[in-house]
């Protein structure tokens, strides 16, 4: 049995949705959302979910499965994935992973997380650490257990250095051990072949797309939307509460008092065409993209092209 996974990817506001329908309808497959985002319950504006019709169309997984408050990484991502990709294949229909969240998108493609547990202890030895002495103190304690160097960690990343410490502390082993261990995982998904297509659209082009859709956010109520989330525990889940357009309304309601709603758009539109930079840069350097698709102003492309 020829086993082919379909990815169909792109920065923000390329045009992803309306043609994952369109070739799901036609090729008869079924969509894996890949955006981390979709997973929470009521995060339905800000993450441009899609709508009700939209989700009756055609069948969609990864959307609305938890609560903000239950916070889901890439772990409980693939193994969710594992599972669905199962069923999906199992009744006969073709799937299309869609979605722009890098660090979930290359987790079907390469290794990323390792099962290396970190005890509550080292954690708090580290934070204490850090807290103490700054960067520097934890660099320090990197260096001196790695005498050899601490190879392509990025001593300048105060996250990085953490997380390279906890997990050279947790396991007794150098960095460059870790990272030679962790290159000889084997690749996800090993029996699959895997079509991926991006979607590619202009600056300016991309940055009108964001606008109206911010615009459109707010006047459909996004404020209104994360007023209910803070009260369903929204800042519980870091990772959510600082996502584009979240955060900047909660800054928004807290800080600013709420008093210029053009700001607030500008501020949205400003940070999201920052992050559709740094998806670029990701797909560019850590997809192995097999067909970009470029899109003109107002093109929405057709989905036989998406993997032809």
């Amino acid at each position: 049995m020829d086993l082919t996974l379909y990815f169909l990817t792109g920065a923000s506001a390329s045009g992803k949705t309306d043609l994952s329908l369109e070739w799901s309808l036609q090729e008869d497959g079924e969509i894996l959302s890949c955006d981390s985002l979709l997973f929470y319950r009521r995060m339905d504006i800000g993450t441009a979910k899609p709508t009700s019709a939209q989700l009756e169309k055609v069948q969609h997984h990864g959307i609305d499965i938890r609560s903000v408050k239950q916070p889901c990484n890439v772990v409980d991502y693939m193994s969710f994935s594992q599972s669905v990709i199962e069923d999906i294949l199992a009744r006969g229909k073709n799937v299309l992973v869609v979605g722009g969240s890098g660090f979930y998108l290359k987790s079907f493609f390469s290794p990323i997380v390792d099962d290396l547990k970190i005890s509550d202890e080292i954690v708090q030895r580290v934070r204490s650490l850090y807290d103490a002495d700054g960067l520097g103190g934890v660099v320090g304690e990197l260096k001196r257990l790695n005498p050899r160097g601490c190879g392509s960690v990025d001593l300048k990343n105060p996250r990085r250095v953490v997380n390279s410490l906890q997990r050279c502390l947790a396991s007794g082993k150098t960095v460059v051990q870790l990272g030679r261990e962790f290159q000889e995982k084997p690749i996800p998904f090993p029996d699959f072949k895997k079509q991926v297509c991006c979607l590619w659209r202009e600056k300016e082009d991309t940055k009108n797309r964001v606008r109206q859709r911010v615009r459109q956010m707010l006047r459909c109520g996004l404020l209104d939307e994360v007023r209910i989330l803070l009260d369903d525990g929204l800042e519980e889940n870091p990772s959510a509460a600082s996502a584009i357009g979240y955060r900047e309304c909660i800054e928004y309601l807290k800080i600013s008092g709420g008093s210029n709603l053009a700001d607030l758009e500008d501020n949205i539109v400003r940070n999201t065409m920052r992050l559709v930079k740094k998806q670029r840069t990701w797909l560019k350097k850590q997809i192995p993209v097999n067909r970009w698709l470029f899109l003109d102003k107002n093109e929405k492309g057709q989905p036989e092209s998406l993997f032809a």
